[in-house]
């Protein structure tokens, strides 16, 4: 390709809501074009990335048996009416109706449409196991799109879902299927950590769950990992031991005490009032919670140098949705911020309780009452009506299960694969003949893979002050030619004859022929990444050599035509 004719905008700034590299960068070297609030166009530099991440992608799936279909993007209301999910996805959605006022929606995920293939075509255990992909775009109206393509409203997503007779075919599928991700992110070139997930409302709560995460500053979830025993886990799931340290008493202040405590609310303050360390408090958190259309309220107890992991909690009081509790909830309930305790509460307030608080302890705790809390608070003395569970954040310090320390970084999940089970076949009525005859509903295993969220990961992952560092496997052209004055005949000659005879050999290159400085075209080919960029200039009027730049460290050298050829045949083909 010329550069010349090559449609890509480049860019010096860019706009100032562009507050994370990928995002600045895609802009910048022309991949995208904002359209919309979460909605960017991909220009042809973009196109070129996008196409080789999907090249990579079917060719892993289908390796370990995946098949390929395409699903419709707008999708019949009936079929979210089947499984509830047309109310309680309401939010993510954009629905539409069509002239006859039927309604439709723009899908924001594909389960309901993948098991309605599946219950038309699929009669009988001889047809399993089968697993069917799309890649293909969806619409989730975010309510703050933000980061360019990594959290956009339109995206486009690889979606795969098996079907399976029995939990052993869904782990051997399972399992095949991470191998083929582990390939595809190997394959992709950037730096990754398989991390134990939390299934969320798509699994069932004893499911397996992937995720595949780019380590990165800027990615939105915490990873817990451990370099010595192999341990990863996402801060939603990470099951770890809380450092040692001063928690509580077994022998001073063991008799429950009323101390008047006025103005001090937080942890801080009152683990100064009483000179102890903030283990030796408690911390009460009220919920309001919502199951089945009906709100009640769930007291959660922690230590109070730790934080509630908000995804542990909810799964332990498995509701429909919770909140930290209103000011007017507090009233209500005669309940004073800041004094919350588990005594004296109405009986209809579940309390649930951190599994690292040490139920032969004394501790400081809220009284209910304002300006009040107790001291000489022990859980297993004092409390009945309570259930104990893992419902605390991980945090710097903590060891794994095997007792090795932990650390936490930032992840771009680009990758997420768990199991099912017969949620959605049960929901839409999807069942096949076992071998007995009887009719079963089969388990379903899902597997998805962020398109453009992943290119955008690794620019995060590989990028300098100059621009973009593309891995070879997915940059848009291996090489950039540039040639430093196009009045010199001899050096277009040269650059010709290199050109066609690098595009015989099945590499990408674009030419930069345009009419500009060769410090634009400089400039522009380290802003896109090219991951080599080959100068024919003053070098080789004087010294018949090339000038060679390797993008990834940026180092320039000097070699021959042959040097050069061999050179980038041991890279890309």
């Amino acid at each position: 390709m010329k550069f010349s004719q090559f449609f890509c905008p480049t860019y010096k700034e860019a706009p100032k809501d562009a507050v994370i590299a990928s995002h600045a960068l895609m802009l910048r070297a022309g991949l995208i074009q904002k359209s919309g609030s979460g909605l960017y166009n991909f220009l042809p530099m973009g196109i070129r990335v996008i196409q080789k991440v999907k090249q990579i992608v079917r060719e892993e799936l289908e390796r370990v048996g995946c098949q390929e279909v395409s699903m419709t993007i707008l999708t019949p209301g009936e079929l979210w009416q089947e499984t509830s999910r047309w109310n309680e996805m309401d939010d993510l959605m954009l629905k539409v109706q069509d002239r006859a006022g039927r309604d439709l929606c723009v899908s924001p995920t594909n389960e309901e449409v993948i098991v309605d293939i599946f219950r038309k075509s699929v009669k009988t255990y001889r047809q399993l196991p089968l697993t069917l992909y799309q890649i293909n775009t969806k619409f989730r109206d975010e309510i703050r799109p933000r980061f360019g393509v990594m959290r956009g409203r339109e995206f486009t997503m690889k979606d795969a879902y098996s079907f399976h007779m029995d939990k052993s075919s869904l782990d051997t599928v399972y399992g095949d299927i991470k191998l083929a991700y582990e390939r595809i992110f190997k394959r992709i070139g950037v730096k990754y950590l398989i991390v134990d997930a939390d299934a969320g409302v798509m699994g069932d709560s004893d499911s397996k769950s992937n995720e595949f995460q780019v380590i990165a500053s800027s990615g939105e979830d915490e990873i817990v990992f451990s370099d010595e025993d192999g341990y990863a886990s996402n801060i939603e799931k990470s099951k770890t031991i809380r450092k040692e340290g001063p928690v509580g008493s077994l022998s001073d202040h063991s008799t429950l005490e009323k101390i008047d405590t006025p103005n001090l609310t937080s942890i801080q303050q009152i683990s100064d009032f009483f000179k102890v360390d903030n283990s030796c408090c408690l911390k009460s958190l009220l919920y309001g919670v919502e199951i089945n259309n009906e709100t009640t309220y769930v007291l959660a107890i922690i230590l109070g140098d730790d934080e509630l992991n908000d995804v542990k909690f909810n799964n332990v009081i498995d509701c429909d949705r919770f909140w930290p509790a209103l000011d007017s909830e507090f009233e209500k309930l005669n309940l004073f911020a800041g004094y919350l305790g588990p005594l004296s509460l109405s009986e209809n307030i579940r309390v649930v309780i951190d599994e690292a608080v040490d139920l032969d302890r004394s501790y400081i705790i809220g009284a209910n009452e304002e300006g009040v809390h107790y001291q000489g608070f022990v859980p297993k003395n004092n409390l009945n009506n309570f259930v104990q569970r893992d419902i605390r954040k991980t945090q710097l310090g903590d060891t794994t299960p095997l007792g090795n320390s932990v650390n936490i970084e930032r992840g771009i999940e680009v990758g997420h694969i768990f199991q099912l089970g017969d949620k959605y076949t049960k929901l839409l009525g999807a069942s096949v003949l076992d071998k007995q005859g009887k009719h079963v509903n089969p388990l379903m295993g899902c597997y998805g893979v962020g398109i453009e969220r992943t290119v955008a990961a690794v620019i995060e992952q590989m990028h300098d002050d100059l621009g973009i560092v593309w891995p070879d496997s997915i940059a848009p052209f291996h090489i950039c030619i540039i040639v430093t004055s196009l009045k010199d005949l001899n050096l277009v000659s040269v650059a010709d004859e290199m050109y066609n005879e690098i595009r015989g050999l099945g590499i990408d290159v674009i030419y930069d022929d345009r009419d500009v400085s060769p410090g634009v075209k400089f400039k522009d080919a380290d802003l896109i990444g090219h991951p080599v960029r080959v100068v024919i200039g003053k070098t080789w009027l004087n010294e018949s050599l090339l000038e060679i730049k390797i993008r990834k460290g940026n180092k320039v050298d000097k070699m021959s035509k042959e040097q050069f050829f061999s050179m980038i045949k041991e890279m890309f083909t």
